[in-house]
């Protein structure tokens, strides 16, 4: 075998250009693939504070009519976010989940201050305890705030570990007070930063949702601002997680259908996958639509590199057939010829996938701003975040069976070549 790889790696020298050519094509194939990968990667790969992801139902919105409305679940309905007291009235009588946590769907710019320094501007998010459940956050000192808090509406605070350093020079400030859009709060707790590529976790601060009356903001009496997910035990128990949904759902409805309301659930709660890629609440997830135009991409990224490496390799061979004509008559089979093109296209792929990876990878960090962040500086970007050793296996496989099919048939051709002819250049 090695025999094989090194005379392999002797034709490919041989010819520099067409092989550059050719390794440039696969490369190529498997920088773009990759890029495209990494890109959605982030948005479901587990991670720190998201470590649970693949366990997640995720429900960020609701859909509700009325019967004085006229409401179908095709129109008149109102969407948005849910009140506390709907989420607590079903996914908190749930007993299956592992976990259930509530949150603000969107962070609020707050204005912090602590004696002494200048008001800083940070994120806020609104959050239940259950929050802290769902999100594995590493916390420096401190802890997160409890249901006691919640249900008191305590003023505390779980904060960044750079926020901080920015109000109190030092992430040992469990107990410090800082005032928050100038009320009074109590730091409970300091975490390691968090990655804005988070989908969920991500804010500069978190506070108890009872403690700034977020808890109280309704519209359509069950209507409100707040999303909720369930961390199932495992991905295996969503459908039975799912029925349990539906039953305390249903056993909601029947106690506010006296006043004309109803849901439409649009196939909620949602896994991570169908969560990110769901454009609107007013709108059912179109999982098949999305899966066909990744496909789509993929094929489309493969064939072209295909079409030239097919043309790329016969060319390759025509300049070879003259070597191919020689091996012929010392006795060489038709078997060792193809065997030999075989391995060839073997580490064309192999070299190919590792600069296409390379590639990706540089480019993924170099410019995450624009591609990850759509120009926000990111933040916590790391390897693990992106690199999914999988996708990259069969990226590298499905080159490698590109690169097979364009040199099987001028392999075939080649080693049934006619010794005469192959040694004349192909002129007789």
């Amino acid at each position: 075998m090695i025999r094989y790889f090194k005379q392999a790696w002797g034709s490919l020298r041989k010819q520099p250009l067409l092989s550059a050519i050719s390794v440039g094509g696969t490369a190529l194939a498997i920088f773009l693939i990759m890029v495209i990968v990494m890109i959605d990667e982030v948005k479901v790969a587990p991670f720190a504070p998201e470590s649970n992801r693949d366990r997640w139902l995720v429900q960020t919105s609701a859909s509700i009519g009325n019967k004085d409305w006229g409401s179908t679940p095709d129109n008149n309905s109102s969407n948005g976010g849910m009140s506390y007291n709907t989420i607590r009235r079903t996914f908190y009588e749930m007993k299956l989940p592992e976990a259930v946590g509530c949150f603000s769907w969107s962070n609020t710019e707050s204005h912090l201050s602590v004696p002494g320094k200048t008001s800083l501007g940070a994120r806020r998010k609104d959050t239940d305890h259950g929050f802290f459940n769902v999100m594995d956050f590493t916390f420096i000192s401190g802890h997160p705030y409890n249901e006691a808090d919640v249900e008191s509406g305590r003023q505390v605070a779980v904060i960044t570990e750079s926020l901080a350093r920015k109000l109190f020079d030092t992430t040992d400030c469990e107990g410090r007070e800082f005032s928050i859009d100038h009320v009074p709060y109590r730091v409970s707790g300091v975490v390691r930063d968090v990655s804005n590529l988070t989908t969920f976790a991500d804010a500069d601060l978190w506070v108890p949702l009872t403690s700034n009356g977020t808890d109280k903001f309704t519209w359509c009496e069950h209507m409100g601002g707040l999303g909720a997910i369930i961390v199932a035990p495992s991905k295996a128990d969503f459908p039975a997680v799912r029925e349990e949904y539906n039953k305390v759902w249903k056993k909601f409805e029947d106690e506010i259908k006296e006043a004309g309301w109803e849901f439409y659930y649009r196939q909620r709660p949602y896994d991570q996958f169908t969560s990110i890629n769901t454009r609107g609440a007013n709108m059912e997830p179109d999982m098949d639509g999305v899966r066909k135009h990744n496909l789509l991409v993929y094929a489309i990224l493969l064939l072209i590199p295909a079409i030239n490496l097919s043309s790329m390799t016969q060319s390759r061979l025509r300049h070879r057939r003259e070597e191919i004509g020689v091996r012929r008559a010392f006795g060489a089979t038709k078997f060792a010829i193809m065997s030999e093109i075989f391995i060839e296209s073997l580490v064309i792929t192999i070299i190919a996938g590792i600069i296409g990876l390379i590639l990706s990878i540089a480019f993924i960090f170099l410019g995450g701003k624009t591609v990850l962040a759509g120009g926000a500086d990111v933040t916590g970007l790391s390897l693990g975040m992106v690199f999914n050793a999988g996708v990259f296996g069969l990226a590298l496989f499905f080159c490698f069976l590109m690169n097979l099919f364009s040199a099987t048939f001028p392999s075939w051709q080649a080693s049934r070549t006619n010794i005469v002819n192959a040694l004349s250049g192909g002129k007789k």
